[in-house]
């Protein structure tokens, strides 16, 4: 489980209705300023025209994909680093004791794709430089891959503070259309057409700055945890493939690791 991020967002959302619901003058806690935050209206323009405008940006199988990017964000991050320097260890010894061929009856162990495939390249006896070309072709089309999911989420935080101005003027406009000083009630419902102008100013700035801006942040993290580990994948295959002894292809890849990582690996503990 996430932790970071699930905290982030009570926090964030209780520290928001406590700044509603306190009253700074009397220093206290009223909670009947909370229907004055809610207006099912200003909720349809926002949150639909940032959805809407979201949609005409984007394929629909992006969407189709959200479930999955929940899963990421909320889940607990499965790429170890220490996991494949380890692995990597291992199979330089098996390919030092028992030859490059070797290799091939391990594969079918591993669950992660581009770690089988990495290792097939050198057990066909590709050439060194077209290993790494190739390895490195993959890891740019990856990453090209994944910037176009946290683009989504990039593209909600720009639109839905639009939207909530939108809602703004709309309301405003209304509001100066309908407004009449004559009436002895016009400077009170003044007021209260204003605060339900600027509620959807509200609703799209906590939709990208509590939302959509941190969600995509967890995406870009998990991503560069990934990348990490597919650049220490294809640094021991072509270690491997030159025949480097074990250890010092051990000691090549903990240079991945910040040094708290590395004591860590040390004590065979793992983040």
């Amino acid at each position: 489980m996430n932790l970071s991020f699930i905290i982030g967002l009570v926090v964030g959302t209780v520290l928001v209705v406590f700044g509603i619901v306190f009253d700074g003058n009397t220093f206290q806690v009223v909670f009947g300023n909370i229907g004055n935050f809610f207006d099912p209206t200003s909720i349809l323009v926002t949150v639909g025209g940032t959805l809407g405008a979201m949609i005409a940006s984007f394929p629909l199988n992006y969407f189709a994909k959200i479930p999955a990017h929940f899963g990421i964000v909320l889940g607990r991050q499965k790429q170890d680093p220490l996991y494949y320097i380890n692995v990597m260890t291992d199979l330089s010894q098996e390919a030092r004791k028992k030859g490059l061929l070797a290799l091939e009856d391990s594969v079918s162990e591993f669950e992660d794709t581009f770690l089988r495939d990495s290792v097939m390249l050198i057990v066909d006896a590709m050439e060194p430089d077209k290993v790494r070309d190739q390895l490195d072709n993959e890891l740019s089309n990856i990453e090209n891959r994944h910037s176009q999911v946290w683009n989504l989420y990039d593209k909600g935080a720009a639109l839905a503070p639009g939207f909530g101005m939108i809602g703004t003027l709309i309301g405003l406009v209304n509001m100066l259309k309908s407004m009449d000083f004559e009436d002895e009630g016009g400077a009170s419902a003044l007021a209260q057409n204003m605060s339900v102008a600027l509620i959807t100013t509200f609703y799209g700035s906590i939709m990208a700055n509590l939302i959509f801006i941190p969600f995509g942040n967890q995406l870009r993290l998990a991503h560069d945890q990934e990348m990490l580990c597919k650049e220490i994948i294809i640094e021991g295959i072509i270690s491997i493939q030159a025949g480097e002894n074990p250890r010092h292809i051990h000691e090549k890849l903990l240079s991945y690791l910040t040094y708290r990582q590395r004591e860590q690996a040390g004590t065979g503990e793992s983040e």
